[in-house]
Formats: structure tokens, C-alpha cells, sequence
């Protein structure tokens, strides 16, 4: 029983791997950036928000295995639609004003994400300081 409950699991997830969502790791082209208050902010708004909030993702390998990829590739296309740095004056929504509030509340970056970016970690004064950065570049939320 075992043996055939491991079966399924195997042919399960091979097939899984054949369905396309999530294989699409295309960067559309950089259209516009917002102006920056300095480069620290830029670097670090990069280092910690840029895989999911710009088009400038850098895909790790995982991000092609289903059934992790579509959940990377949902988390990507959620990020660029609410907030993108890529396509700045240049889209519907740019919520650059809710950024600073998102980061000093730890809705951002999200915990899954660090799991797998120890890069995007921010010590509480480097926190601090993206959170300054942030609000002198894009203002302060509601």
C-alpha cells in the first residue's frame, strides 16, 4: 500500500511539471524608475524588494520546479501589479507611498521569502533606514 501511495505521489509529481504556468521567466524592459532620494535606498530597495516589485527578477532554480514555481511566478505577477519600480508612471497602480508603512509593520518583505533570500534580511537599523529612504522617496501612506 505504501509502495502504491508513493507511486501516485511520483507519477503525480512528474506530471505536474508538464502544466506551463510558472515557467514564463521573462523580465519585461525597465520603461521607467521613480527618482530615488539616494542610491542606499535604491540599492537596498533592490537588494530586499526588487525579485517581486520591479522587472528585474532574478529567477532561482527552484522557480522551475511546479508546484513551488507557481507560486513564485503568482507572488511575482501580484508584486508588479500592485507596485513596480520598472514601469513607474507607467501603470494603473503604484502604491509607492505604502511601502515604507509595509516595511516598518513587517508585512514586508513576507516571512516565506526570506526562507530562501537570507539577502533581503534586514537588521533593524538597516530597516530603519530603508523605511527613511522609502518615505523621502515615494511619501507616506494613509
Amino acid at each position: 500500500m505504501k509502495f502504491k501511495l508513493l507511486g501516485i505521489l511520483i507519477v503525480a509529481g512528474v506530471a505536474i511539471q508538464f502544466i506551463p504556468y510558472g515557467k514564463d521567466h521573462t523580465n519585461p524592459p525597465v520603461v521607467a524608475e521613480p527618482q530615488w532620494n539616494n542610491s542606499q535606498t535604491k540599492e537596498m530597495f533592490y537588494r530586499v524588494c526588487g525579485n517581486c516589485h520591479s522587472n528585474t527578477t532574478t529567477w532561482p532554480w527552484y522557480s522551475s520546479i511546479a508546484p513551488v514555481s507557481w507560486l513564485i511566478s503568482h507572488d511575482v505577477d501580484d508584486g508588479r501589479e500592485h507596485f513596480n519600480v520598472s514601469m513607474w508612471n507607467n501603470q494603473k497602480v503604484n502604491k509607492g507611498y505604502d511601502a515604507a508603512g509595509e516595511l516598518r509593520e513587517g508585512e514586508m518583505p513576507p516571512w516565506f521569502y526570506l526562507l530562501g533570500h537570507p539577502e533581503a534580511k534586514l537588521s533593524e537599523s538597516e530597516k530603519n533606514q530603508l523605511v527613511q529612504g522609502l518615505t523621502a522617496t515615494f511619501g507616506e501612506g494613509k
